[in-house]
């Protein structure tokens, strides 16, 4: 079983920038497209960013141009650059095996993004 663990959340003001990580605890043999997640308080999940095995990318039209999602070449980690942070883009951030999707089911704790204006 591979988890995955999220971190370096944060809260920052508008215009900031933060950097999330995501790493897996077990070992998987086959490479994943990896996609990031974001849920705010009393809404549903919604779709950020997803990077494929061979680091093609896609993203919500929310957050294009300001975060740019890149993977490990040989392992199933990723990363969230985020800049020019808003008070919407607040919310518990979850990365996921899978493109634009959670293909084995897990989900980790998530990681904290708060951005106040």
């Amino acid at each position: 079983q591979v988890d995955l663990v999220e971190s370096g959340g944060g809260t920052v003001q508008a215009g900031a920038s933060l950097k999330l990580s995501c790493a897996t605890t077990g070992r998987s043999p086959v490479l994943y497209a990896m996609t990031w997640f974001r849920q705010a308080s009393g809404k549903e999940r919604e779709f950020v960013a997803a990077v494929s095995v061979s680091s093609f990318t896609h993203y919500a039209d929310s957050v294009k141009g300001r975060f740019t999602i890149s993977r490990e070449k040989a392992k199933n980690s990723a990363y969230l650059q985020m800049t020019s942070l808003k008070a919407e883009d607040t919310g518990t951030y979850y990365c996921v095996l899978g493109w634009m999707t959670n293909e084995n089911g897990h989900w980790g704790q998530g990681t904290q993004v708060t951005v106040y204006s």
